[in-house]
């Protein structure tokens, strides 16, 4: 894909989730999916309902009125005390928040988000919390603000399916795990491919419709960056998150993990 390309949908992804902050900011209330034209408060109930709400007890309307994901990585990840944790598209915080009480005082959480309004969200909400082993990082996924060999833990919620490069992406992951680190990943994935007029839709590919890929080819590219025990834990539709329209595959909302070899 080219780089104007890889460019152009940065920009819209950053513009529709700037935005989302802004009107999350007037109605405590959002989602990355749903139409545009449907309100906020009515948007967030679809991802909201997705965690244990024994989970999110304690946390702040401002983080889970920022839950934009389609399904809870967190708890597939079987975090332990210890452990650093990698996020990627932390948006306001809200698996990062819950991994920081999985892995304890002991343990660590980096967040990466490109866009600046959630960064900003994510970090007043952990200054409100009073969380010290969480932190955010501004960056791409598809070039990690992180080191080496550094990482126990890479979960991602709802992300991945929004980058142009996802080889990039998982070939990332690869270099910051450490040896027999492991990913845990809740995306949208497909049946089948989309139309390259529907790909080319970057209001669609923003809101985590066209930029998913059949989950064969998305695990394919995870096996490609060298990973091993590749596991769909459960794909299920998705239909009560994204709505399906005309001459679009199959849209799953599928779990995902894998293990960088030892």
């Amino acid at each position: 894909m080219a780089q104007i390309k890889i460019d152009t949908i940065h920009d819209a992804v950053q513009e529709h989730y700037g935005s989302i902050v802004e009107r999350v900011q007037q109605s405590q209330a959002s989602s990355c999916c749903g139409d545009s034209s449907q309100s906020a408060a009515a948007d967030c109930e679809c991802s909201s309902t997705l965690y244990d709400p024994q989970l999110l007890e304690n946390l702040p309307v401002d983080v889970t009125g920022l839950s934009l994901g389609c399904g809870d990585p967190v708890t597939i990840a079987a975090l332990n005390p210890g452990e650093t944790v990698l996020d990627l598209g932390s948006g306001g915080g809200i698996d990062c928040f819950l991994a920081a009480k999985q892995v304890g005082e002991s343990g660590y959480v980096i967040g990466v988000d490109m866009t600046p309004q959630m960064l900003a969200k994510a970090n007043a909400n952990k200054v409100k919390m009073g969380v010290e082993n969480v932190e955010f990082r501004k960056g791409y996924i598809e070039d990690l603000p992180v080191k080496d060999n550094t990482i126990d833990v890479m979960i991602s919620n709802c992300v991945i399916n929004l980058s142009p490069d996802k080889a990039a992406v998982f070939a990332d992951v690869f270099r910051v795990l450490k040896p027999g680190g492991r990913m845990s990943i809740s995306d949208i994935v497909t049946e089948g491919d989309f139309s390259p007029e529907l790909q080319a839709n970057m209001d669609s590919w923003a809101e985590c419709v066209s930029g998913a890929i059949d989950a064969e080819q998305y695990a394919g590219l995870i096996r490609e960056a060298g990973f091993v025990n590749i596991e769909v834990v459960d794909k299920v539709g998705a239909e009560e998150i994204i709505e399906r329209k005309d001459g679009m595959p199959r849209i799953y909302s599928a779990r995902i993990t894998a293990y960088k070899p030892k």
